[in-house]
């Protein structure tokens, strides 16, 4: 009898772990269990969106809003575009506000960050953010440096 009821433990603490390691794992992620209509969709293109990837965040005032969707190539304008979900809660982003490609921390992930405009015009469900601004690459700020320092030492 005593074994029974050891084991009965034993298997609930064992399914309680692994629910606990699942819900983790959602949320570690990014997956969401919630419906489609809470969010509607915005869109932007970048010249250069080196590093942003699927289900990257998009925040506002550090606060995340919404996940990156869809990354595209615009074959028109060969510009990224990207496709945002932006949460319901989030429904009055002016028609001017900036879109620009950040980097969490110097070699972190890249996000995209929202700054708000003040137009009284707001973006609706499939909506576009016209200003945006590009991803810093490292490499290419690096190398700018160092070939102005080169330049100066042969003067």
């Amino acid at each position: 009898m005593q074994n029974r009821t050891l084991e009965t433990g034993v298997g609930l603490f064992l399914l309680a772990g692994i629910l606990a390691l699942l819900l983790l794992a959602l949320r570690v992620s990014g997956l969401s269990t919630s419906a489609a209509n809470d969010d509607y969709k915005l869109t932007a293109d970048f010249d250069n969106i080196a590093g942003l990837t699927v289900r990257a965040k998009v925040t506002m005032a550090g606060v995340t809003i919404g996940k990156v969707t869809a990354i595209d190539l615009d074959h028109d304008t060969f510009m990224g575009h990207v496709t945002m979900q932006i949460d319901k809660r989030v429904n009055n982003l002016p028609s001017d506000s900036t879109a620009s490609i950040l980097t969490a921390g110097l070699l972190g992930e890249k996000y995209i960050g929202i700054s708000v405009g003040g137009d009284d015009q707001s973006l609706k469900d499939g909506g576009k953010i016209h200003d945006t601004q590009s991803s810093l690459v490292l490499e290419d700020l690096i190398g700018k440096f160092l070939l102005n320092s080169v330049g100066k030492d042969a003067k």
